[in-house]
């Protein structure tokens, strides 16, 4: 069987797979189609929520972004694992205990206002729009690669699928769904990086191959890949920092408390029977994301060493001349994995010195040494441009590993973003539906009515999703860390200050969430220079490029966070306290006593 074919295979199984949970699954209440019934096992919970949490940038970008960034993409480790604790251990009981299908219902209730229910959901809207562009990119990405489509069509063949299972099944579906693409998803991202570390140091545990000696040396992964690195005039793998100390600090933040802060991620707490089984399945959760956060930074080293040693043999060979002609390969005797991948336009060769050899270096190298070696071997500057995004799908290609190994990356790729992006958009279908029709516009709309306006929600979020995938807005195209950097300064502040500030009130909640998001999103647009004053960009007045401390704008959700803080806390000393009824029932959700018995229904 061709490769080809396989792929088609192996995709085509998964993707009946899930229909036929959706078909099974089918919502047949509004508590079903919210929450899944609120009777979803916690070990099933927890391997939902993984899913749904281990989105495109985690399965396809995050390995990537760490073998580009050497030891600074750590701070995605940090943040996205960090975040996920903060979490489950500060947010996930307490809302379970609360007992509401949304976030926005939940700051609705919490602040006795339909007005800050609003905002809540303009926030929600904001975040969970700009997240979902990365998952359907994601999907176009795999697509166009795996299945010889356009990415175009790639996204119209996702929006099909996730409307199969997601306005049919509502949570219930998505959920039971999710545990599935789980575990393709864990397969498909371990088993390569198990071939690749027996393959690369003869450790069948990736974790433990990161650290080991390379076969037949006494020369560790590590240590190999830093003196790879520095001959092409980067920065050492194991040490290096791309920008300042402090931007990578507060990027960090901005990652964690934004997570902490994803609707999408807090509704799975809703769908147990208990606040014991919500702390139960937030355990869970982080023990099947850890398989994977654990083994990225080896898949991600592993993965750079193989691309560097296909394409720029001399640089790995012993006693070969890195700067000699013999040290890169002829762009006509590429291997086929690159040819395939060319062909998706994320692999790119320019031949500048017309020699028809491939150089990959840094030609911006600050090492002055280094750099006259490349100029004096010719070289007129870099020559391969490699998309951080193909590094996980196209590594088992890369090591040369079996077909089926191939098809099942595939596979394990789609139902990451798949499965994110239908979390997603249940986070937007219910803001709508739930929080805005029912509670807003039409309250006394019976349930019947609400379902189907949930599944109308639902579709037009879909075709919303696909259209934003097929024609990314261009502030967030590339990244999903504008939309942790907009959850963190918005949702996370009100929702922190709502369980654990019994003072807080409404005016203070709705000034904050406001505050935070505007200041987020002013220094984006600024930052791209979409805001203009008479021809001058409001980025050259506030100091130019990163001005504001050298901070970039993907990690600014955490002042902006800081900003939401203080402007909520400054309004709330010059405006009335809450109701007594609404402090008591705060301390009431803050402190569970009886929690083991607690199922959020009274």
């Amino acid at each position: 069987m061709s490769l080809q074919a396989t792929i088609y295979l192996v995709v085509g199984l998964s993707f009946a797979l899930y229909i036929g949970i959706a078909i099974w699954a089918r919502a047949g209440s509004t508590s079903e189609f919210y929450a899944a019934g609120g009777q979803v096992n916690p070990v099933m919970n927890g391997m939902a929520t993984a899913a749904d949490w281990m989105s495109a940038a985690s399965f396809i970008s995050m390995a990537g972004l760490i073998s580009n960034m050497g030891y600074g993409g750590g701070l995605f480790l940090m943040g996205w694992t960090g975040g996920y604790v903060l979490l489950a251990m500060l947010l996930a009981p307490y809302l379970r205990k609360f007992g509401k299908f949304t976030v926005p219902q939940f700051i609705g209730d919490r602040f006795y206002s339909k007005s800050a229910s609003t905002v809540a959901v303009v926030c929600l809207l904001v975040a969970s729009l700009t997240y979902i562009i990365g998952q359907m990119t994601g999907v176009g990405v795999a697509f166009s690669r795996f299945l010889g489509v356009s990415s175009d069509m790639g996204i119209y063949i996702g929006m099909g699928i996730v409307f199969a299972y997601a306005v049919f099944g509502g949570m219930k579906g998505i959920t039971y769904t999710q545990v599935a693409q789980y575990i393709v998803l864990i397969l498909a991202y371990t088993v390569p990086a198990i071939f690749i570390s027996l393959q690369l140091t003869g450790m069948p545990l990736p974790q433990l191959g990161l650290g080991a000696d390379l076969k037949g040396t006494d020369v560790s992964l590590l240590m190999k890949l830093d003196q790879i690195v520095t001959d092409l005039g980067f920065g050492k793998y194991t040490t290096s920092v791309p920008g300042s100390t402090l931007n990578m600090f507060v990027y960090t933040m901005s990652l964690m408390i934004g997570t902490a802060g994803l609707p999408h991620v807090i509704m799975r707490f809703f769908t147990v029977p208990k606040v014991k089984d919500a702390r139960s399945s937030a355990g869970w959760a982080l023990v099947f994301i850890a398989i994977l956060y654990t083994t990225a930074p080896a898949v991600a080293a592993m993965a750079k060493t193989n691309l560097i040693k296909t394409i720029t043999p001399g640089v790995v060979m012993q006693n070969a001349d890195p700067y000699g002609a013999e040290s890169q390969i002829k762009y006509e005797e590429r291997p086929d994995w690159m040819k395939r991948w060319e062909a998706t336009g994320l692999l790119k060769f320019a031949d500048k010195n017309g020699d028809g050899r491939i150089q990959y270096y840094n030609d911006a190298t600050k090492n002055a040494e280094t750099k006259a070696k490349f100029d004096a071997a010719g070289w007129k500057g870099n020559e391969l441009t490699v998309n951080a995004d193909i590094i996980v799908l196209a590594n088992p290609e890369i090591a040369l590993l079996p077909d089926w190994v191939i098809a099942l990356v595939a596979a394990g790729g789609l139902a990451a973003a798949l499965s994110t992006a239908a979390g997603l958009l249940m986070a937007i279908s219910s803001a709508v539906s739930h929080d805005l029709i029912k509670n807003v516009f039409v309250p006394d709309i019976s349930e019947k009515g609400e379902l189907l306006a949930g599944k109308i929600s639902m579709a037009i979020a879909i075709v919303v999703a696909g259209w934003l995938g097929l024609n990314p807005p261009g502030f967030a195209a590339g990244t999903v860390a504008l939309a942790f950097g907009i959850a963190a300064s918005s949702l996370f502040p009100a929702i922190m200050m709502g369980i654990f500030s019994k003072k807080m009130n409404k005016e203070g909640a709705i000034a904050g969430m406001l505050a935070g998001l505007a200041v987020t999103l002013f220094y984006v647009f600024a930052h791209k220079g979409i805001f203009f004053i008479k021809g001058t960009e409001y980025l050259d007045v506030i100091g130019g490029a990163n001005s504001f401390f050298g901070i970039t704008p993907e990690a600014f959700g955490a002042i902006g966070a800081l900003v939401n803080f203080v402007v909520a806390f400054a309004v709330d000393k010059v405006t009335a306290a809450p109701p007594q009824h609404i402090q008591n029932m705060v301390e009431a959700v803050r402190i569970p006593r009886g929690s083991k018995a607690v199922d959020g229904a009274h």
